[in-house]
């Protein structure tokens, strides 16, 4: 109960960034996945391609999804999720100033980027 609990935080914070700054699987989704549910690199990427399934990685989910990487479960939720979350993002960011935007963009990038390269 607590992962489904966790996937919603992660759909609803991929949500949001992905409407504040056009992110969300590869930057956001991924390594959640990876640090904070203990997902393995290949299940997290299959399960980031379910979510981006409709406009995007049809054929990349399926090669993922034959060999047993992806969690349809927690892409459900998080596609749900992010759905809703995206359009306050959005909102978000047609509010706040460009310079603002550019920096907290920035700052997330080198977070996340440091996180991966010095994480385990």
């Amino acid at each position: 109960m607590s992962n489904i609990i966790l996937i919603i935080i992660i759909g609803l914070v991929a949500g949001v960034l992905s409407g504040l700054f056009g992110i969300g699987g590869g930057i956001v989704i991924i390594p959640a996945l990876v640090y904070l549910c203990g997902f393995e690199q290949l299940k997290a990427q299959g399960t980031s391609l379910a979510i981006l399934l409709p406009p995007v990685g049809v054929l990349a989910f399926m090669q993922y999804y034959k060999k047993g990487n992806v969690d349809v479960t927690a892409a459900i939720i998080m596609c749900g999720t992010m759905l809703i979350a995206s359009m306050f993002g959005a909102k978000l960011a047609n509010l706040l100033p460009v310079a603002v935007m550019k920096k907290a963009f920035a700052i997330f990038l080198m977070a996340v980027s440091i996180k991966m390269l010095f994480g385990k």
